[in-house]
């Protein structure tokens, strides 16, 4: 995994947007001006939303995630070793929670998801 891999998938995601909000050298997803993922400026993993606090200390204890630093104990960070399919299937996660929870005009303006 690597950083253009979790990019190639975030930007296949309806409305989503490439930012860099502290400078450095960030990559900074997000959708409705809100983020879901986020590989920091070392990029030695991606930053992703959990649906709670519960699921992303599961996510630890297995091994599959670590604590994202500076980030809500509902987020993890997925190393570069981490599967493809868990990675993706993290980073849509991610994202549908996110878009759940703009306002429903700002939804209604985001294409589906196929």
């Amino acid at each position: 995994m690597s950083r253009k891999y979790v990019n190639s998938i975030c930007a296949e995601l309806p409305g989503a947007e490439l930012s860099d909000p502290w400078g450095g050298g960030h990559d900074a997803w997000k959708v409705g001006g809100k983020m879901f993922a986020c590989v920091g400026s070392v990029g030695d993993g991606v930053s992703v939303k959990t649906p709670d606090i519960e699921t992303a200390q599961m996510l630890i204890d297995a091994g599959v995630g670590i604590k994202a630093a500076y980030f809500h104990r509902s987020w993890v960070r997925l190393p570069w070793f981490t599967d493809f399919e868990e990675l993706r299937h993290r980073l849509e996660s991610s994202y549908d929670i996110i878009r759940a929870s703009l306002p429903k005009k700002v939804q209604a303006t985001l294409t589906d998801r196929i």
